[in-house]
């Protein structure tokens, strides 16, 4: 069996060569993962800046494209807007339980109104 040297932080290390392989490829499939991860964020970026109407979006395109607003309070926001009328202002939308004015202004150049 042919054994590769590293010098590591301790000193020398012997490993064999299936080891060091081993190692290569786990190193290129963390490289290849944080190649998907960087481009699935970007493309979730994008869609993070979407204009959101909170007075026809769906509580899914909600949940998604709002910064501290899961479905739960998505939904809590479609069972607001159903009963009392569309939202007539963004700041308004601090009267949902749950969203308070950090949150709306967190979003504010993202929320529009119809």
């Amino acid at each position: 069996m042919k054994f590769l040297k590293f010098i590591g932080r301790k000193g020398e290390v012997f490993v064999s060569r299936r080891i060091a392989e081993i190692r290569a490829s786990a190193r290129m499939l963390a490289l290849l993962g944080s190649f998907v991860l960087a481009s699935m964020s970007g493309a979730h970026a994008w869609s993070a800046d979407a204009a959101i109407n909170i007075n026809t979006d769906s509580p899914e395109v909600m949940a998604e494209g709002l910064s501290g607003v899961g479905i739960a309070k998505a939904y809590r926001i479609v069972e607001h807007r159903e009963a009392y009328g569309p939202f007539e202002s963004i700041e308004e939308l601090s009267e949902v339980k749950g969203i308070g004015t950090a949150t709306v202004e967190r979003n504010r150049e993202r929320l529009v109104l119809d």
